[in-house]
């Protein structure tokens, strides 16, 4: 855990953005190399990265407050204190690939093209988030005696200390990379646009739905599921839905299989 990584005057570097900046810009670089790569349009990656940074952030926050609506009624100073940290990854996906959408509809580009090229580098950056986690000591798993873990330091500002949790933090940063370096190598072998961004979708929710039952930092609930887990299932068919809806209707000429 490195909450803070140093600070100079006024200006303090915190271990969490750090390793978020890292993989915003890590998603970027990839993205435009790949949209070169497979010339998908007219260097138009990086004007789409930032929108849907907006609006991935914006969605973000406004589904952190809907699930954290009861506490912050109850103290609404608390609320003033995660401006900085307290988002839904959900939410952000959600946002950003509406704010995608109408990025490329304003644009007349290809959004399915645009979804397959941007979706490995969303898990890339999510690798390194999670990563941001650990040196935060947010979203953390549960107690464990198993020699698979994870001690945090009594003076942590989220996870227990001084006892051994499950490194869940570890464990989303792998599945993660391991998402992304799939999604690369099948983005070769599908045969239609939009199936990459099912298949990222897919593989995203089943992984996240299995490692929030390790999970044991506060969060919303909704019957005995986490608000995370409620979401992947429906996020789950609607990946299912689309690698399979766009597989029947836009195949690809074997010449565009041959291009990507």
């Amino acid at each position: 855990m490195k909450e803070v990584l140093f600070s100079i005057g006024p200006f303090t570097v915190y271990g969490y953005g750090f390793m978020i900046a890292i993989g915003v810009v890590a998603a970027f670089l990839v993205g435009m190399y790949r949209e070169k790569k497979y010339a998908v349009g007219d260097d138009q990656i990086f004007s789409l990265g930032i929108w849907c940074l907006v609006g991935g952030w914006l969605a973000a926050k406004v589904l952190f407050v809907i699930t954290e609506l009861p506490a912050i009624v109850a103290d609404p100073e608390w609320f003033l204190t995660t401006l900085s940290s307290g988002f839904v990854v959900y939410g952000g996906l959600i946002g950003g690939i509406l704010t995608g959408y109408v990025f490329c509809r304003i644009k007349k580009l290809s959004f399915l093209k645009y979804f397959d090229l941007v979706m490995p580098s969303i898990a890339l950056a999510q690798a390194f988030g999670r990563l941001g986690c650990l040196m935060a000591g947010c979203c953390y798993g549960k107690e464990t005696a198993g020699a698979f873990h994870i001690i945090f330091p009594a003076d942590c500002g989220y996870a227990p200390g001084g006892v051994p949790l499950i490194p869940t933090q570890l464990i989303s940063s792998a599945a993660n990379f391991l998402n992304f370096f799939a999604l690369l190598f099948l983005a070769r072998r599908t045969k239609s646009d939009g199936q990459v961004g099912g298949l990222y979708l897919i593989f995203y929710s089943i992984g996240r739905f299995i490692i929030e039952c390790f999970r044991d930092d506060p969060r919303g609930s909704v019957g005995p599921l986490s608000t995370s887990q409620f979401i992947a299932i429906f996020m789950l068919i609607a990946g299912i839905a689309i690698f399979v809806y766009c597989g029947k209707k836009f195949p690809k000429t074997e010449e565009q299989a041959k291009e990507t």
